[in-house]
């Protein structure tokens, strides 16, 4: 025991399930519920799994269920959810002890699944909180200016909003204290870009913030790694605003009676958040079903790896079509921008995309058979919304029974922490075989 429970694949998993539990007891105290009584255990189990998952979804109105007490909780689990439980437990104890030891690179660099050499992982800890805490605190200022100067929000209850928003945007969570998340800002570009903004920076991972940091000016020097990212994370961006924009543009429960720069910042927001931030400016449950068929595809590929992004990530879903691309044209190698792909990275990146999908299709029987008279799109859009934390719901989830919620905390822990990491943790046998099987190639396709 005290063997398997020292491997960092094995760690993570139980590190978050133990802030969950952490989260859940917090939220049951009397003091985190508005008004009397305390709430219910599968509400505080399930909101603190959301948050620590950076989810954001909810099965009562978080606005006025919670106390403002409550709400600090949302946005401090959501803050250690989004940056990683082990990689602030190992920032902390570089900053007390100053120095970083070979078990907590290992375990940072495991929860990241960042690829890191060793000695990059000090570095990249400490840049990872700066531009987090920055990214943070320029949204934050903008949003609660905003509602200050224009709105009249109170100076003190505006920085709130502004702070709780911020770490929610960058943490690609969707928790709002506002009943109607941010429908009152549909046409607000102070308030709706810098949180877009947020949920993209958020959405594309310590290496890849690493990197542009370093090489910011020289594209040409970007990792495989990098580029897959960023590139990716356009074609997406590009994807989501035009599917949205024109399939849309005349619905009149969404866009249709907004003028034409409110639908183009509504089509925006919209296609951004999918990729897996939990904010709505126009309500999903409205939106036509082509519309939602694409975005149940954007949740669930994600955003970019050792992000706050959850899904099979983006760098995954391209070096696929990579792999699809070299079979198709007949070629030996995977090659992408003059550098070929290993193997194991191809076996890696097809476990991942298939694992994925068998957990999606699992949790969506799963929750058609405890559930009667849901759509099945309706339920694959919930599935992929928690398995992905993004956040997004057509108003089933709080009218789910229990058993209901508990498939949908499954898929958003599976969902945060990883297929292949919660894999890892249930496969006790890690031993290596020293030799190898005669070969043999059996009919495909």
């Amino acid at each position: 025991m005290r063997r398997t429970l020292q491997h960092p694949a094995r760690i993570v998993p139980l590190a978050f399930l133990c802030v969950i539990a952490i989260g859940t007891v917090l939220l049951l105290l009397p003091a985190s519920r508005e008004g009397a009584g305390h709430a219910s255990f599968m509400t505080a189990l399930f909101t603190a799994t959301s948050a620590v998952t950076t989810s954001g979804m909810s099965p009562v109105d978080a606005a006025t269920y919670w106390s403002d007490f409550g709400h600090v909780m949302l946005a401090l689990l959501t803050q250690i959810g989004g940056y990683g439980i082990a990689t602030m437990a190992t920032l902390l104890g570089l900053l007390v002890s100053q120095r970083l030891g070979l078990r907590s690179r290992l375990m940072a660099r495991a929860e990241t699944s960042a690829g890191l050499a060793l000695g990059e992982v000090r570095t990249v800890l400490v840049l990872a909180a700066v531009v987090m805490f920055a990214s943070e605190a320029v949204i934050a200022a903008i949003v609660a200016g905003r509602l200050w100067l224009t709105y009249d929000v109170p100076l003190g209850s505006a920085l709130w909003e502004g702070v709780f928003n911020a770490i929610q945007a960058f943490n690609n969570s969707g928790f709002s204290l506002r009943s109607d998340g941010l429908f009152g800002f549909v046409g607000d570009w102070w308030i709706c870009v810098p949180l877009a903004l947020g949920v993209i920076l958020g959405g594309l991972g310590v290496p890849v913030l690493y990197e542009l940091v370093r090489e910011l000016r020289k594209p040409a020097a970007w990792s495989t790694h990098t580029r897959l990212t960023v590139w990716g994370s356009v074609v997406l961006l590009v994807v989501g605003f035009a599917t949205v924009l024109a399939f849309e543009w005349g619905n009149a429960g969404t866009l249709g009676p907004l003028g034409v720069s409110e639908k183009i910042l509504a089509a925006f927001v919209q296609g951004t958040i999918p990729r897996s931030g939990g904010f709505n400016t126009v309500d999903y449950a409205a939106m036509d079903a082509d519309t939602t068929a694409v975005v149940t595809g954007l949740m669930f590929i994600g955003g970019g790896s050792a992000s706050t992004a959850g899904g099979i990530k983006v760098t995954t879903f391209f070096l696929l079509a990579y792999v699809i691309w070299t079979e198709v044209r007949g070629e030996r190698d995977v090659v992408v921008g003059r550098r070929r792909i290993a193997e194991s990275t191809q076996r890696q990146a097809t476990t991942v995309a298939l694992l994925g999908v068998a957990t999606v299709a699992s949790g969506t029987l799963a929750l058609l058979a405890v559930t009667s008279g849901v759509p099945l799109d309706r339920a694959l859009f919930e599935v992929t919304s928690a398995f992905s934390t993004a956040g997004i719901t057509l108003g089933l989830t709080a009218s789910l029974p229990v058993s209901g919620k508990v498939v949908m905390i499954v898929m958003m822990f599976i969902g945060r922490v990883g297929p292949i990491a919660v894999a890892a943790a249930l496969a006790l046998n890690t031993r290596h075989r020293q030799y190898r099987y005669p070969e043999e190639r059996p009919i495909v396709g």
